[in-house]
């Protein structure tokens, strides 16, 4: 349980305004209305991709909502079975939650290593979470890890261009999300965020490097009989041919790198906490906690194909029967899509601003 603990009196008040005919909540939406997401994208300048999402902040401008900060980062691991690191053919995805206080604007807009931010995390308290126990943290952490991981580090989802020198090496997608505060509905919040993080990464350009000895052994004869030197050629061949490929070197291009494949599969959560009769998403921590049961259903949409459900998960004591899980299930596939299309809406939008703001800083400094 990530909320704090209500008295019996307050989850009487909550589930009575729920399960009345006319639904009331306590900030006035409807039963599957979501609260409003700010969105924005390359905040973090040392990551290959990076988003920062906002479920719920006040109109106002002020602190509050379920706020997640993504940042995918890419490594070079060598393939093998004697590599020892892991690696695999096509590369693959590692996706880690975790939660930082202090060190947010770091992290945000100065070079601060990986090592230097990995040892600091241990230091830090977690506002999101500071009435749970260290043990509670732990089990916390390791399961909003565990769905993320599970899901987009699937196979089938594997980017395309992930991989570097076929049978050598790949690159290391480091997905890192932490929770800088929780106000419910974390689990959809992560996705939104792992989602836009990953469609803002951008890979390298990387070229082959082909080692070929010099042949020796003198000349060559051609049809006159005349003695003639064999053409010189460095060891090092940079053509793109990759059948014996030894090494890569990065490509001088203009741009950050080619987009990661597969954008439009990576897949969006929605939470739909459950009532004997009622359902409803985007729940509050007090919603949570008043809610006997929710279940956590992971969806991807690629164009001219059906929704793919990629995962699902039960939470809570309560009990529902099989029948009334497929309805939740049919049901959560419409408001998957519509996360997913409203997701994307937000994603073109600070696409074109980011492109308008690189153009005029390229214009003023000509």
């Amino acid at each position: 349980m990530t909320s704090k603990t209500l008295s019996k009196s307050e989850k009487s008040y909550i589930q009575t305004s729920l399960q009345a005919p006319d639904p009331l909540r306590g900030d006035g939406r409807s039963l599957y209305q979501f609260r409003a997401v700010t969105l924005q994208t390359g905040i973090a300048p040392i990551a290959n991709g990076s988003a920062h999402l906002n479920l719920g902040q006040p109109s106002d401008g002020s602190t509050g909502g379920t706020e997640i900060l993504a940042a995918a980062k890419l490594e070079v691991e060598d393939i093998g079975l004697g590599s020892g690191s892991g690696g695999v053919e096509g590369g693959r995805i590692a996706c880690v939650v975790s939660w930082c206080v202090g060190l947010v604007s770091f992290f945000l807009f100065s070079s601060f290593s990986g090592e230097k931010l990995k040892g600091a995390r241990k230091k830090s308290s977690p506002a999101a979470y500071s009435h749970l126990s260290a043990a509670a943290l732990d089990d916390l952490q390791h399961d909003y890890s565990t769905i993320l991981n599970d899901v987009i580090s699937h196979a089938s989802l594997r980017p395309p261009n992930l991989g570097i020198v076929p049978g050598r090496k790949a690159w290391l997608l480091t997905l890192d999300l932490m929770v800088l505060s929780d106000a419910g509905n974390v689990y959809d919040a992560l996705f939104m965020a792992a989602r836009a993080a990953l469609c803002d990464t951008r890979v390298p350009r990387t070229r082959a490097v082909e080692y070929r000895p010099n042949q020796r052994g003198g000349g060559v004869r051609n049809e006159s009989d005349m003695d003639v030197d064999s053409e010189q050629q460095s060891g090092l061949d940079t053509r793109l041919s990759k059948a014996l490929a030894a090494d890569f070197e990065l490509e001088d291009y203009w741009d950050e790198g080619a987009a990661l494949g597969g954008r439009d599969a990576w897949p969006v959560s929605v939470t739909l906490n459950w009532f004997p009769g009622v359902h409803f998403l985007d729940a509050t921590t007090q919603e949570e906690a008043s809610a006997p049961m929710r279940l956590i259903l992971i969806y991807s949409f690629t164009a001219g194909s059906p929704a793919a459900l990629h995962g699902m998960r039960l939470l809570g004591s309560g009990e529902v029967d099989l029948g009334q899980i497929e309805l939740l299930v049919k049901e959560g596939g419409k408001y998957a899509l519509e996360i997913y299309t409203a997701l994307n809406n937000k994603l073109k939008d600070e696409e074109q601003r980011r492109t308008e703001k690189a153009r005029l800083k390229f214009s003023a400094a000509r």
